[in-house]
């Protein structure tokens, strides 16, 4: 944990990152979700059994930049991240986290939503 607050407060929002270059299939990765708008694929330090990311194709930094006009793919983000957490077989729940900024413990900078479960979470979660 204190290694992703560390990288989170030195991370810096740039043009491309790993994120959009696996959305755009120029690092191999081997999807548990793909459509036209977002790709989901397994984290690669998971925080619990079950624990994937929703990334956009779309490059959007972060939430806090995410323009009015980004409403129906945020929203299919949500259902997305649904539908795989309905398919990894988490049935009796599962957290969502989307960190936003430094202080958010945001290490890339290409919007992306967490989906962990497999395990009770706790509260507060940090």
């Amino acid at each position: 944990m204190a290694d992703e607050i560390a990288k989170a407060q030195v991370a810096e929002p740039t043009e491309d990152t790993i994120f959009g270059k696996i959305a755009r299939g120029d690092i191999p990765c081997k999807f548990i979700y793909e459509d036209e708008k977002c790709v989901a694929f397994n984290d690669m330090s998971p925080q619990a059994p079950t624990h994937f990311l929703v990334i956009p194709r779309k490059p959007i930094q972060m939430l806090e930049k995410a323009d009015d006009a980004e409403e129906q793919l945020l929203g299919h983000l949500l259902l997305v991240a649904r539908r795989v957490a309905k398919e990894q077989g988490l049935t009796n729940g599962y957290r969502l986290t989307i960190n936003n900024g430094k202080d958010g413990g945001q290490s890339v900078y290409h919007l992306h939503i967490h989906v962990m479960g497999g395990r009770q979470m706790m509260w507060p979660p940090g």
